[in-house]
């Protein structure tokens, strides 16, 4: 060692001490240093281990990588103290130790810049309640652990790599605690991070943890952990594996390209994932197995899965709970089997399923609160007795089968819809039961709702229309049926109806309500079933669907509006087209085009919207649209946070309108004048796409001031070519400002006298009409106003006639 000559200098304030000095050993020079020294190293190799117990501060002098110290045995670097380590290379070859070890309580050691390259047990051991600070650090170890913390200890690891363990890459274990920053974790042997025992405790905050031949993350014996913005991917095992107690969150983390499951969690673990996404695994996504195990999710992502399994599993009485997070591109989506088995499903959409969406068996339950399931083999199955749970305001979109109830399973369906289904939109049998409460099923290519078997299932307040083989189909008696309504059904007399009960052989006469065409029917004996028993109708509860008012009806609520001249003969030239256009099909003769979406101008509370439904009410009536509802929405409903966000919410809002109207509000901020990029130009390609297939099921009104409209219309060749018709709004006048005031006092019961009106008059005339004018909005505006100082004047009256509680006087205006 005699070449290299290692200095000590002395960074203390003490006169009476050498400056420096110089060793040829770095024993010797880390024996004559003082506490708070600098030991500097030259370039070279020095083979004997380095021991600080003392506060020393030891760096390499030469080019980073030149100083290397690797011993015959033992480990590298032994820390006890609070001593720092800069730029060293530290090497062991000691299978049975550590190569750098910081031990002990007093140890509160920092290393920077070092690479540890060694095939020994451990490549940094941290024990006996030592505190550790590892920067931009390297380890690599074939030989065994990358890093080990334990018994107690604490460290934390910036900027480092770990790469080549042998076994696990990070292991925190004994009560130990790790955080890690921005720290790479690869080509481990076992798993990247593990966590085990009580009190152990890891996060790890902007990390990457890949190619690891085992498990990315394994947590288990109640340790707990933390995962912030990491990503964990091309794992040969699972993405993170949770057992035996263990908590872990997940906040913005990334699972994904994992042959196994993404996250499989057991033994009464605890698992929280926030904006998080999974995808490309080949077993489940998420997999929760055992009583008491539990995992929340809320705004994740599950998606692309590469095997045949379903992305979310529950089983053995473990329970899920998804809020705002979407499942796509999956063989199935949801499966929940086994009693006390239970998922809570809210704002989440399931979408692009192979085959099941969900699917509930053995026992299990499951809650769904506004979901969206579409494009699905089976939206929801209930498999078999025991199995159920309740759906609420749930859509459940272009499927094979909407949801099927069977073998005894039993759950409660409300205010949910049903849409596009190509088989039966609700199918019931062998024993299921199930009770559907204000529900809607439409446009599908089979039955409504489709019970065989005699089952008992409940169906209140339903609505089947326009299905291909009828609304409602029962093959035997069973279900009992309340206050639903089906368009393949017509008025009957009584005679008809008495009729129809008796002939049992043409049962299935009345639109396929009622006969023996499902897949259990048969030939009907004399008494109407088999054997003779009396034949029940069950269509007692259904009834033709409640025709919408007469169009004159709506025409004469259109004609009471104030103003608005131009506005209504617009409206009424329209009406007169599309009349005149079906009275020309009835004769055989060609029909003008329909071009029945329309451009709304004109500033705000011009009764834009009011006109838009009653024009909607009013093609309902004359047959050309099937409900006439108004959906009104504005860029917030239909734009995105993301790729792909946009196209799924403005389709969501056009099925919404399917049969109805679909009015955009300020259509003119889905395409900014500076949005070459705006996310709000995907929601007008996807409307343009969407009015083009659906031509016939949807009327389209865009609305905005008359200078924005026309730079929307611009802004796609599609969007001017399907917008054909303009309709301006004008701003209404002083004088119909007033009758709008009047109208307002007449339906709350107060009056205005002669001089009131005129003060108004005069009011309204000197408004100013900028952009912030809100027409019918400031009448109201003013009149509640007026209502507030009159109540606020009246009270001091101490006993007001009936008169002074009506009347409202010229110093009540605003």
């Amino acid at each position: 060692m005699g070449e290299h000559r290692v200095r000590v200098t002395q960074d203390s304030g003490s006169r009476w001490r050498r400056r420096t000095g110089e060793y040829d050993t770095l024993a010797a020079a880390v024996d004559a240093a003082e506490p708070g020294d600098t030991v500097t190293v030259p370039a070279g190799t020095y083979r004997e281990n380095l021991v600080l117990d003392k506060p020393l501060t030891v760096t390499g002098s030469g080019a980073p990588g030149t100083v290397r110290i690797e011993p015959a045995g033992g480990p590298a670097l032994t820390l006890l103290a609070a001593a720092s380590v800069h730029g060293l290379v530290l090497e062991s070859h000691d299978t049975s130790s550590a190569a750098v070890l910081v031990d002990g309580p007093a140890a509160t050691a920092e290393l920077t810049g070092c690479r540890i390259g060694t095939v020994s047990a451990v490549g940094i051991e941290v024990r006996g309640g030592a505190r550790a600070t590892v920067r931009r650090c390297g380890v690599e170890n074939p030989g065994g652990l990358g890093i080990r913390v334990r018994d107690a200890a604490s460290a934390v690891f910036e900027e480092c790599e770990v790469s080549a363990a042998g076994q696990a890459g990070v292991a925190v274990l004994e009560g130990a605690s790790a955080l890690l920053d921005r720290t790479r974790i690869h080509h481990a042997s076992g798993a990247g991070l593990l966590l085990t025992g009580e009190g152990s405790t890891a996060e790890a905050v902007g990390c990457e943890i890949y190619e690891i031949d085992g498990t990315g993350v394994q947590a288990e014996a109640r340790a707990a952990g933390r995962l912030t913005d990491c990503e964990v991917h091309r794992a040969a095992g699972n993405g993170i594996t949770l057992d035996t107690g263990a908590v872990l969150a997940l906040t913005g983390t990334r699972i994904h390209d994992v042959p196994e499951n993404g996250v499989d969690l057991r033994g009464r673990s605890v698992l929280t994932l926030e904006q998080s996404s999974i995808r490309s695994f080949g077993r489940n996504g998420l997999s929760v197995w055992d009583a008491g195990t539990r995992a929340e999710a809320s705004s994740c992502e599950l998606h692309d899965s590469t095997g045949d399994y379903p992305a979310i599993w529950i089983s053995d009485g473990a329970r899920v709970s998804l809020t705002d997070c979407r499942v796509h591109d999956v063989p199935d989506a949801l499966f929940v089997l086994d009693r006390e088995s239970h998922a809570e499903v809210v704002d989440c959409t399931l979408a692009q399923i192979r085959s099941s969406a969900v699917s509930v068996s053995g026992g299990a339950t499951v809650r769904l609160d506004r979901c969206r399931v579409q494009d699905a083999g089976t939206g929801l199955w209930f498999r078999d007795h025991g199995s159920g749970g309740t759906l609420d305001d749930c859509e459940i979109a272009d499927v094979a089968t909407g949801i099927i109830v069977a073998r005894g399973a039993d759950p409660v369906v409300r205010s949910c819809t049903v849409r596009g289904s190509s088989d039966a939109a609700v199918y019931v049998s062998g024993g299921g039961r199930g009770t559907f409460e204000d529900c809607r099923v439409s446009h599908g290519k089979g039955y409504g709702f489709h019970v065989i078997d005699g089952c008992r299932t409940v169906i209140s307040r339903c609505r089947a229309e326009q299905n291909a083989r009828g609304g409602f189909e029962f093959a035997e008696p069973g279900p009992v049926v309340e206050e639903c309504s089906s368009d393949d059904l017509r008025p009957q007399t009584a005679t008809a109806t008495a009729a129809r009960r008796s002939v049992s052989d043409h049962a299935a006469g009345a639109g396929g309500i009622l006969g023996g065409g499902g897949p259990a029917g048969g030939a009907l004996g004399a008494g109407g079933l088999p054997g003779g028993a009396p034949l029940v109708d069950s269509t007692a509860g259904i009834a033709p669907l409640p025709d919408c008012r007469p169009a004159d009806e709506a025409l004469a609520d259109l004609d009471a509006l104030i103003g608005l001249d131009t506005v209504k003969q617009e409206v009424r030239t329209l009406i007169d087209l599309i009349s005149v256009g079906r009275r020309r099909r009835q004769a055989g003769l060609k029909a003008p085009s329909l071009r029945r979406h329309l451009v709304f101008t004109g500033s705000p509370g011009t009764g834009k919207t009011t006109v838009a439904r009653l024009y909607g009410e009013i093609l309902a009536a004359l047959g050309v649209l099937q409900r006439g509802h108004l959906v009104e929405v504005a860029r917030v409903d239909l734009v995105g946070e993301h790729i792909g966000s946009t196209a799924l919410r403005t389709s969501e809002a056009f099925d919404r309108a399917r049969g109805g109207v679909l009015f955009i509000d300020e259509a003119y901020a889905l395409a900014p004048e500076d949005g070459a990029r705006d996310f709000g130009r995907e929601a007008v390609d996807t409307l343009v796409k969407l009015m083009e297939d659906h031509r016939d099921e949807v009327v389209v009104i865009v609305a905005g001031y008359t200078a924005e409209m026309e730079r929307f219309l611009a802004s796609n060749p599609g969007v001017a070519s399907r917008f054909s018709r303009t309709v301006s709004f004008p701003d209404y006048s002083a004088e119909e400002l007033l009758r709008i005031t009047r109208s307002q006092c007449a339906e709350h019961e107060y009056r205005l006298d002669d001089a009131t009106a005129a003060a108004l008059l005069d009011h309204y005339a000197a408004l100013d009409r900028g952009p912030s004018f809100g027409n019918g909005r400031t009448a109201r505006q003013v009149f509640e106003t007026m209502v507030e100082r009159h109540a606020v004047r009246v009270a001091q009256l101490p006993d007001p006639s009936t008169e002074e509680l009506q009347l409202l006087l010229p110093q009540d205006l605003p």
